[in-house]
């Protein structure tokens, strides 16, 4: 089964919960200000804390029998920037490949998917690019991820509407599915101040004749930020009800500008954090749900946990 008909034929899908955050932290490996952590998978110590991370969360779905969405730690990981770290783009094709050796020892329903990001600044839209460039420029990471046999590609954090319709364009052209992932605040719009609305009805439009976007997801932010911004009247539509499907949730409600950066995590509780997240499922008709900044095993756990007896009672209410 491939994701597109895992995300047709099922009410619940869990994502990976935070991986850069937690190697940094609890495995105090090197960060590279420009690889990030991409580079893990060429060595002994890397590999090993990425399948230790991605086995913990696989092995959540596999308890909740929930299909488990991962995706390689590359987000901003183009031709330039590789270039600059003196890397060249087959460090793509080789985290592709890691994840999806880790799929075929995972035993359960698990799609490996590439990551992607916005040329500038993921939560201001400071050096954000036009469509017709951003369309250019990740067409080269888009083809390059297919390649490497990608199940799906995600571009994550993509806080105007120019660029992630040029990015939509340069991913559809793959013919991969794909998510597309924006960042929103509480006033129910992107950071360029387009509504999620306006922005889906866009990028629907601009791919319809090649490949839409399989849903659209908030990144990065907490639950009670979702719930505003889809709560705004002009959200409040068939459209947006339809085609936004999933989120990766920070534990932190404080917005974008206080949380990047920050020399200490901001955490909160699991259950709290998962009830949340079990809001937007009952009332938004989320279905991908996993977990950002701040999540670890546990937030994880609470997460497939609520989602999959709020399925289950809402299975045996039918029934009756």
């Amino acid at each position: 089964m491939n994701i597109e008909q895992c995300f047709l034929n099922n009410p619940a899908l869990l994502m990976e919960g935070a991986i850069q955050e937690r190697l940094k932290r609890e495995y105090a490996l090197a960060f590279d200000p420009v690889l990030r952590y991409a580079h893990l998978v060429h060595s002994t110590t890397g590999r090993r804390a990425l399948a230790e991370i991605w086995c913990q969360y696989s092995g959540i779905a596999r308890r909740y029998r929930l299909p488990f969405l991962a995706a390689t730690p590359t987000r901003r990981l183009t031709r330039e920037l590789l270039e600059s770290a003196g890397r060249s783009l087959s460090l793509l094709h080789d985290n592709v490949c890691f994840l999806q050796q880790l799929k075929k020892c995972s035993r359960l329903e698990m799609y490996a998917g590439a990551l992607m990001g916005c040329r500038g600044d993921a939560y201001t839209g400071e050096g954000a690019l036009p469509e017709p460039e951003a369309h250019r420029f990740h067409r080269e990471q888009a083809e390059l991820f297919k390649e490497a046999g990608a199940d799906y590609l995600y571009a994550a954090l993509l806080p105007t509407l120019p660029e992630a319709v040029g990015a939509a364009r340069a991913i559809a052209g793959t013919s991969l599915p794909y998510l597309i992932g924006f960042t929103i605040q509480s006033d129910g719009c992107l950071i360029d101040g387009t509504a999620i609305h306006q922005a889906i009805a866009a990028i629907d439009r601009a791919t319809r004749a090649s490949k839409q976007p399989l849903c659209y997801m908030a990144c990065c932010v907490h639950p009670t930020i979702v719930y505003a911004a889809l709560s705004q009247p002009f959200n409040r539509t068939d459209l947006v009800r339809t085609r936004f499907c999933g989120m990766q949730a920070n534990t932190s409600a404080l917005p974008y500008s206080e949380l990047d950066g920050a020399a200490d995590l901001k955490t909160s509780d699991p259950e709290q954090l998962a009830a949340g997240v079990l809001r937007l499922k009952r009332e938004m008709n989320l279905k991908i749900l996993g977990g950002c900044c701040g999540t670890d095993q546990r937030h994880l756990e609470a997460i497939a946990r609520q989602i999959t007896d709020f399925i289950n009672n809402e299975s045996a209410a039918s029934t009756h």
